[in-house]
């Protein structure tokens, strides 16, 4: 039988992944962010790194191409969880999804008023559900990046989008108004995999928990 396979995205979830890998005895046998492989092998024997994009981590876990993964919250929002067991919640990568406008537009107001808002984001699911909830109309817009620019040349009177020191969005006279979700990196394990390989990934997935607990 082949070894567990983790999926994890480069960058942050990555960096800050490593302190826990290393506790539950799990290190990359090498660094992962120098190296071109995209599988990589680890201290423990059971278990290598399968390095992909944090978007694809729920697809690769979901599937069964990897038996486990370490995807934020917000990914996984969009992803919808389907196949997806989250057990832990490692803590790590923390952030905020926020709903932000240019400075000096009246958002309570807007929202007050029932004026049908253009909202520019990749959260698109997310963002959908978010208004619904308050009864908000919106017209999304999908972007995949530069997200504060939509309100500054009028492709939208709002974003939403992750916000960690918010320093990107007041460079750009954009704030903060309202928060759409808190967000962290969790651990996701396939449901089937969870049933036909308990004894291999159950210990695992507790040692995870345990790490997480004691960062």
């Amino acid at each position: 039988m082949r070894r567990l396979r983790l999926a994890l995205s480069k960058g942050r979830i990555l960096a800050e992944t490593g302190p826990l890998l290393a506790r539950v005895g799990a290190a990359p046998r090498e660094d992962p962010a120098r190296s071109r492989r995209l599988i990589l092998p680890t201290a423990r024997r059971d278990l290598e790194l399968v390095l992909v994009r944090a978007a694809d981590v729920p697809t690769y876990v979901a599937h069964g191409a990897a038996e486990l993964g370490v995807a934020g919250r917000d990914v996984l929002a969009e992803h919808g969880g389907a196949g997806l067991y989250q057990p832990v919640d490692l803590g790590i990568a923390r952030c905020r999804m926020m709903v932000a406008v240019r400075r000096g537009f009246d958002y309570a107001a807007a929202v007050r008023q029932g004026a049908r808002l253009r909202v520019a984001t990749k959260y698109v699911q997310s963002a959908r559900e978010h208004f619904s909830a308050k009864g908000v109309h919106v017209d999304l817009i999908r972007l995949y990046g530069s997200m504060e620019l939509a309100p500054l040349l009028g492709l939208a009177d709002a974003i939403v989008d992750l916000v960690s020191t918010g320093r990107t969005l007041a460079a750009n006279d954009l704030v903060p108004v309202e928060e759409v979700m808190p967000v962290s990196a969790r651990l996701v394990v396939n449901q089937a995999a969870l049933k036909t390989r308990r004894a291999a990934l159950q210990p695992l997935v507790e040692a995870f928990a345990r790490a997480a607990a004691t960062s």
